[in-house]
């Protein structure tokens, strides 16, 4: 089908134009401008004009951090590869990237193609993978080298949670001069997962084990001294590094040391350390906290964290917002943690609302409509091998396309969310705008509020190399 979207303002991250957008199937074929002889002859072949009057036309966004279906503590989170593929097109995102996950014992060859398995067939829009080195073996290294030969170019290892997917440094160090000879791109959980322990069991024994004990346990220089740790590791190790889900100003300033000297560091944010604290959230009475229960924590507002980040995020010693997309129900999943922090499942569900809780970052003066534009959907489509398929509008990349009213406010609520969860973390909020109509290569899967996309539709993405490591 011929499509052409009209009257509409393109942004993308280095600016915003008045162009039209001419698709050809499943791809943009042309940027034209209006009133042109060759946008006047698109409009008169087209199957189908949209009109974007007064909308922003921007790249579909690019989310290289959720975790559908993700075991965690003897529960699964509730969004499947189905529910949280279709809610985030409902938010305006046409793409995400998410885990295999090795676990000690187990083959990277066999966890991979599970995933894979249990992915295929069920996704509404595009998907990759990550994969999570659970355990670090001459096996595993080896196998990291087939990985990148078959689109899966990042690894994520832990530094957290000792017993199941925790390396220590030696392993670490491994895995990232393996990286350094293929090219991939290593993602790390920063934070001192030994340390975080002693700590937790000591809260426990005073019986201090309400939900915002998460937060007091797993202290800001915890995550900078592991962050502070990995960075050194990669330059030993001669790897590319991307710390995942930074929150803290003190972890965000280890990274800005080594962007400074020029070392190949790259660290992401999400929205809820953006808009959400320790003492409003995660201290709430009657178990309400546990609703705000992630990894890394949600941190203090007596100290300058959330403004720092927006810093980070202007300067781009921060480059990409993801969400770490992790949903767990309070009923009978965060419940599992009612008389113990330590057994609440770590994990916020926020993939419907990214683009729009950054908008507001537009609005508020913290960032410039481009820049909203390259940390959402240009800069993770890069940093994760996508680009120039996905995370731009030009010709020759995927028709995956965003019409966003500027003019639309709405308040978010668990009554109008698509995520698979009983709650909404960010239930009340009042956003200034809002996705009206989601392209997914060509094919309109959100309109006038309605979805039209379908299970299976999104394709298994084979990822290149970073565009930022060569």
């Amino acid at each position: 089908m011929t499509i052409l979207i009209k009257g509409g303002t393109v942004i993308s991250a280095v600016g915003a134009d008045l162009a039209e957008v001419l698709i050809e199937g499943e791809t943009i074929v042309a940027l034209l401008s209006p009133g042109s002889d060759l946008a006047v002859s698109a409009e008169g072949g087209a199957e189908r004009v949209i009109d974007a009057t007064d909308r922003y036309v921007i790249p579909g966004g690019v989310d290289v951090h959720t975790h559908m279906s993700l075991v965690v503590a003897g529960t699964v989170s509730a969004d499947t590869f189905e529910t949280g593929t279709r809610a985030a097109a409902w938010g305006g995102t046409t793409t995400i990237v998410d885990f295999a996950t090795q676990e000690r014992g187990q083959q990277v060859r066999d966890s991979f193609e599970a995933r894979v398995d249990e992915a295929a067939g069920e996704c509404a829009i595009d998907y990759g993978l990550h994969m999570v080195l659970g355990d670090v073996t001459d096996d595993a290294l080896k196998q990291m080298d087939s990985l990148v030969d078959e689109g899966v170019s990042s690894f994520k290892l832990f530094m957290a949670y000792p017993g199941t997917v925790y390396s220590d440094d030696g392993q670490i160090l491994r895995a990232m001069q393996q990286a350094a000879g293929n090219g991939g791109l290593i993602m790390m959980h920063a934070e001192n997962g030994i340390a975080i322990d002693v700590l937790a069991e000591q809260a426990a024994a005073r019986g201090d084990t309400d939900p915002v004990n998460h937060g007091y346990v797993r202290r800001a220089e915890l995550e900078s001294e592991a962050t502070h740790r990995a960075i050194q590791l990669a330059r030993v190790g001669a790897a590319p590094l991307y710390i995942v889900h930074l929150s803290a100003t003190e972890a965000l300033e280890q990274v800005t040391i080594a962007r400074d000297r020029g070392a190949n560091v790259f660290a992401e944010t999400c929205p809820q350390y953006l808009y959400f604290n320790l003492e409003d959230h995660l201290d709430q009475d009657n178990f309400e906290g546990a609703k705000y229960v992630c990894s890394t924590p949600l941190r203090t507002k007596h100290e300058h964290h959330q403004a720092d980040l927006w810093t980070g995020l202007r300067t781009n010693d921060l480059s990409v917002v993801s969400t770490d997309h992790c949903p767990f129900c309070m009923k009978e999943q965060k419940e599992m943690g009612v008389n113990d922090f330590r057994s609440i499942p770590n994990g916020i569900g926020g993939i419907e609302h990214r683009m729009d809780m950054i908008y507001q970052g537009v609005t508020q003066g913290e960032i410039s409509l481009p820049r909203w534009v390259e940390l959402c959907s240009t800069t993770p489509a890069r940093m994760m091998g996508l680009y120039p398929k996905k995370g731009v509008l030009q010709p020759g990349s995927d028709a995956d396309i965003v019409l966003y009213n500027p003019n639309h406010e709405w308040t978010i609520s668990v009554e109008n969310h698509h995520m698979n969860l009983d709650h909404s973390a960010y239930e009340g909020i009042t956003v200034p705008g809002k996705v009206e109509t989601v392209l997914s290569r060509g094919r309109v899967i959100i309109e006038n509020d309605t979805y039209k996309g379908t299970k299976g539709h999104g394709q298994f993405q084979r990822r290149g190399l970073s565009s930022y490591l060569i």
